[in-house]
This record gives C-alpha cells, structure tokens and sequence, in this order.
C-alpha cells in the first residue's frame, strides 16, 4: 500500500492489521479455554476492527465499498472461527476444508484490493 498511498497510510493500515491478529489471538484463546464472557468481548472487538479496517480502505479508496468490505471480512471472520473451533475439536478434515474456504475468500478479498487500486491508479500498473 505504501507506494501507492505513501507512508502515513501504509503504517496506519499495518497497525490495525496488527491489531486484527493480535485480537484474533484473544479469540482463540478465550475459546481454547472454553471462557465465553472473554469470547464475545473479544471477538466483537474483532469485528469492530474490520469495520474500522473497511472505513480506512473506503477512505483511501473510493472503489471500494465500506459495506462490501465489512460483508468480505464478517465472512473471513466467520470461516476463520470455523476453522479454529474444528482444530480445537481435532477434526481435522473440517479444519482443512475451511482452511481451503479461508484461502479461497482470502485470494477473492485481494483480487478486489488489486481492482481498486488498478481503478484508482491506472497510470502506475
């Protein structure tokens, strides 16, 4: 993001990417320890995350939708917890198979990324 939007920008999108793994984190470890208070807590901190992460890529880019974002991370979100509550279950064939689905949504998620930019900068690509 850096060459295209400059420092300030690529810092501040790093920072609350941090911040979505680091809560991430607290997700699966209040679920590994069965603690539901400190799953909800912490899992709608993840979710008010990606919505701040879907208003910060809206505001630098107006190709990309606020609403489709928060829709393209509530499903990551959603595949993501798929995944960590069947590896905390050891089944594993559920675990690869929404591995599968999260690499899937993932490649979708940056291809939308890469139209923006290519929308907005054309001239650099």
């Amino acid at each position: 993001f850096t060459p295209y939007y400059g420092q300030e920008v690529g810092a501040k999108l790093g920072a609350l990417l941090k911040d979505h793994i680091l809560i991430a984190g607290e997700v699966v470890k209040a679920a590994k320890k069965g603690d539901d208070a400190k799953f909800r807590e912490a899992d709608k901190r993840w979710h008010d995350n990606a919505v701040e992460i879907a208003v910060f890529l809206n505001g630098i880019n107006p190709n990309w939708s606020k609403d489709e974002f928060v829709l393209m991370f509530n499903e990551h979100l959603a595949l993501t917890t798929k995944q960590a509550t069947a590896r905390i279950h050891k089944k594993w064939a559920e675990d690869i198979a929404a591995f599968d689905e999260i690499y899937t949504q993932m490649l979708l998620m940056a291809d939308h990324l890469a139209d923006g930019i290519i929308a907005q900068f054309p001239e650099k690509i």
